[in-house]
């Protein structure tokens, strides 16, 4: 097989409708634009959205509000944090609530993460947020809970 010799098969290709032609090409005359009225002038085509002049709908509804999409983009639905963050505070509860007051994650956050990075052996309770098989370990070790 040669490139130069490839032809698409009988029939796939149909040769373009040639307007203005004659009567007996079925597009003579008006070349299928009808009689009269804007569509069968040269240039004679509208906007986008135009209703003959009616309001056009984009005009006649209502603006509603406006979401900007780079705070959308920047929410924190999801973080993750070091256990390191919060040796600090002892013998405390920690939930969200706590962290978002200490300002250790973001108001938009909805979901916390602890992940083990450093060996510790202080007593730390942890409610009602993920944490790692390590982490969990690793304060259940040192008489801390999990709920």
């Amino acid at each position: 097989m040669l490139l130069n010799k490839i032809k698409p098969s009988a029939g796939s290709n149909k040769s373009i409708r040639r307007v203005g032609r004659g009567i007996g090409s079925g597009f003579g005359k008006t070349a299928g634009r009808g009689h009269k009225g804007q569509k069968s002038r040269s240039g004679g085509f509208h906007k986008t959205g135009f209703e003959g002049g009616q309001m056009p709908l984009q005009r006649r509804l209502p603006k509603r509000g406006f979401t900007s999409f780079s705070k959308i983009r920047n929410l924190k639905l999801k973080e993750c944090l070091g256990i390191s963050k919060i040796l600090k505070f002892k013998n405390e509860e920690i939930d969200m609530s706590f962290l978002k007051a200490n300002e250790l994650i973001d108001e938009s956050t909805k979901i916390v993460k602890f992940y083990l990075d450093v060996q510790f052996n202080e007593t730390i309770n942890i409610k009602d947020i993920l944490v790692t098989n390590g982490v969990r370990l690793s304060i259940e070790a040192a008489g801390g809970s999990v709920k």
